[in-house]
């Protein structure tokens, strides 16, 4: 971006002089649910995470401790089934000793990333304009680098290989549905097939008119343009607003409500694939051309399903403010002024099977 000068903003003297007006400030929510580490300095860029695979699991699915039957076609019976294996192979015979055996590691490595933004304004501006250019600098630098750092973790939670697609969609581009409680109940039994942990806690019901318990549950991110589906009480009947909640305390301000073992928080910032479905034809969700639906990816996660990293020491973004006035060779007369910022951080998925993504359709008000 060029240098901040007297021209770039037109300014307002010789007119009355109104109030600084409010703007679109980023939401963060991806955060909330997030396994949050923080690297020491002077070590490396790089960090290793390490699990050990349980007995009977395998790297590939290190969250199912019984594996399927191979080949797939296999006939499991009384007599020959998994269960009674895995008990016969671990039955001690008097007086021997069992053939030990080892674990296995499964490491997944995240390498930080730098992010910033530098703003440059002259003299000119912080001596004569009638704005404090450098706090309006500030603050346009902060959100500016929050909303990078949501959509860095955006772009990773949701390339999640855990997918399900709405209506009869087997792809993005197939996707012609919204989100229905079907799909819900699939990612559930999914995410308990994977021994998922929930991420919060029972909310006890209050002796309010019209209040309800909110169960333990998978938390869900989805662009706030799903509310009206959720709202939809032919689609989700068991739906429980914010408002209903017996103990009100909602996760996050954004959070819109529950339905069984989910709750939903909403954020302008996740943005769908434009046009990225099957043809708009009759399946009545938005479109941005007219021709294809718009695919939203929700974001479904239980514990440390995804995690954050950044360096130890900018957990908070490191602020860069020179002001007008500094003279060396680059600037002799101190002529411009500088406001930056810049972090280091990494989002990584630390477990596929313990978070979803489900690509659907929002539906058309028209």
């Amino acid at each position: 971006m060029a240098t901040q000068t007297m021209s770039t903003q037109a300014a307002r003297i010789g007119k009355w002089k109104g109030e600084i007006l409010a703007r679109a400030i980023p939401s963060e929510v991806l955060q909330l649910a997030g396994a949050q580490k923080q690297m020491p300095k002077n070590v490396s860029d790089t960090v290793v995470y390490r699990r050990w695979v349980p007995y009977n699991a395998a790297v590939a699915n290190p969250n199912v401790l019984l594996q399927n039957v191979s080949p797939a076609n296999t006939v499991e019976t009384e007599a020959s089934n998994r269960v009674d294996t895995h008990v016969t192979a671990n039955l001690l015979a008097e007086g021997t000793t069992p053939t030990p055996d080892s674990i296995v590691a499964q490491d997944i490595t995240a390498v930080l990333k730098q992010y910033g933004c530098l703003y440059s304004f002259t003299d000119k501006v912080a001596d004569l304009y009638e704005d404090e250019i450098s706090d309006a600098l500030k603050t346009q630098v902060a959100e500016r680098m929050a909303l990078i750092r949501e959509l860095e973790l955006y772009s990773k939670v949701r390339a999640s290989t855990n997918r399900f697609y709405g209506g009869a969609g087997t792809t993005i581009a197939t996707v012609d549905g919204k989100l229905t409680a079907k799909i819900l109940r699939k990612i559930a039994r999914s995410l308990a097939t994977n021994h998922t942990k929930k991420i919060t806690s029972i909310l006890a019901p209050s002796p309010n008119i019209g209040t309800k318990p909110i169960e333990s549950a998978f938390l869900v991110f989805c662009s706030s343009d799903i509310e009206a589906d959720l709202r939809d009480t032919t689609a989700f009947p068991a739906y429980t607003p914010v408002a209903a909640y017996g103990s009100r305390k909602p996760m996050h301000e954004n959070e819109l409500g529950s339905f069984e073992q989910f709750r939903f928080i909403a954020s302008p910032e996740l943005i769908p694939f434009q046009n990225g479905g099957a043809a708009v034809g009759a399946t009545a969700c938005l479109s941005t051309g007219g021709a294809n639906i718009d695919v939203y990816p929700l974001i479904v996660v239980g514990q440390e399903s995804y995690g954050t990293v950044a360096l130890r020491g900018s957990k908070s973004f490191d602020l860069s403010v020179i002001p007008v006035g500094n003279k060396d060779s680059a600037d002799p007369l101190g002529q411009r002024g500088y406001i930056g910022a810049k972090f280091y951080a990494v989002s990584v998925l630390l477990n596929q099977q313990w978070m979803a993504t489900a690509f659907v359709g929002a539906g058309n008000l028209a």
